[in-house]
């Protein structure tokens, strides 16, 4: 059975609906600062892809009901060092003067780990119109995952609820990869007037499964082996920022070493892969921090770029780093790209131990098989 977690939820009038026994309480009643004082300076990301523009209230099928609609925000307050937590403070003034006349503004602070998407499951089916994950790429997987249960979408109990719950984004973490693919600003009031004007289109979603069914969602790059290894020291140095990626590619690199896999594509038939040093699966563009690993990844194509590196040693990587950022490194000896639908992984040097990681979260280790969902998630972009 779920544990059930609340979010606090308020109108224009300052008045609260509680979903749940509240375990968080929150205040809303700050006044809205000078936003010169409070704006933080933007990182401009150049635009990868065109958005789609709908005006939000079409898109939801505003109702003439006089009941305001939720807009559930799921906010990691330690993600970026405690950074998040307090730019969201700064931001919920200008939050509700900008959305707080048509929605009901809830929030809910996540206390742990995969409470975020515990949160996502009872938002959609409590019929909320959208979930905005507030934080970084882990807060995100965390959200998207909260959108299936069981290997299903999860549906709203509200029978009125005739549109899906849409998915929002606040980037406000260490990497914002995610973000990146879009061209958004690491501005939070850049991505509150983004939801405000509404424009939405399908993203896909990949799905993970490993050899006893369980299944992970992931909107961002699933990566395998050198890389997955690096993130996963990476998540220990957090606090050193950007650096983290850098730090963590280091500490990997010390116990590395390139094992022969055997893939399966789109069903197909196996395939020997030799040495590999790292395998990726983008959905999206971007990790660790800013390398643009799937340059031909889209998150609307309906596929997923998988890039393999092979027979890399540690100064190949070093020498090659600038060209990962860029996204140029398929031309780079060694390195090879593919659109797939599907693609199955499997480890056969005999060493073991091959890590796989999705949006930055550790997985576990291979066997895996890895699938698109195409238009799995209506999002706000």
């Amino acid at each position: 059975m779920m544990t059930c977690h609340s979010f606090i939820c308020s109108n224009n009038n300052n008045h609260y609906y509680h979903y749940h026994q509240n375990f968080y309480s929150v205040a809303f009643g700050r006044r809205a600062t000078s936003m010169a004082a409070t704006t933080p300076t933007p990182v401009v990301f150049r635009s990868e892809l065109k958005p789609v523009e709908q005006d939000l209230r079409t898109a939801l099928n505003f109702p003439s009901s006089p009941r305001q609609r939720d807009l559930v925000f799921i906010v990691n307050p330690q993600g970026a060092n405690g950074r998040t937590g307090k730019e969201w403070k700064k931001l919920l003034p200008f939050l509700r003067s900008r959305l707080g006349n048509d929605y009901n503004i809830c929030e809910s602070f996540t206390s742990g780990p995969r409470h975020a998407i515990d949160v996502t499951r009872e938002a959609i089916r409590e019929g909320a119109d959208a979930v905005i994950a507030v934080g970084g790429d882990g807060t995100i997987y965390e959200v998207v995952n909260g959108f299936f249960w069981d290997g299903k979408p999860v549906a709203s109990d509200n029978k009125e609820h005739l549109k899906p719950t849409a998915l929002g984004v606040i980037p406000l973490g260490t990497g914002s990869d995610f973000a990146r693919t879009f061209g958004w600003k690491n501005d939070p009031y850049a991505a509150v007037d983004r939801l405000a004007k509404g424009m939405r289109s399908r993203v896909d979603v990949g799905v993970i499964t490993g050899n006893c069914g369980q299944q992970n969602y992931f909107i961002n790059v699933a990566d395998i082996h050198l890389s997955a290894k690096a993130g996963f020291y990476a998540s220990k140095y957090k606090k050193f920022g950007n650096l983290c990626y850098v730090i963590g590619a280091l500490q990997a690199f010390m116990s590395h070493y390139n094992q022969d896999f055997r893939i399966k594509v789109n069903e197909g038939e196996w395939e020997f892969c030799p040495q590999v040093t790292a395998l990726c699966v983008g959905n999206a563009k971007f990790f660790g921090g800013g390398m643009k690993i799937a340059p031909n990844a889209d998150p609307r194509s309906g596929s997923l770029s998988v890039v393999i590196l092979q027979h890399f040693k540690w100064y190949d990587f070093i020498f090659n780093l600038h060209k990962i950022y860029n996204g140029t490194h398929l031309k780079v000896k060694n390195v090879s790209s593919r659109s797939v639908h599907s693609i199955e992984v499997e480890d056969i040097s005999g060493r073991g131990g091959v890590y796989i990681q999705s949006d930055g979260e550790h997985l576990g280790f291979l066997p895996r098989k890895i699938c698109v969902l195409p238009g799995a998630i209506e999002m706000i972009c």
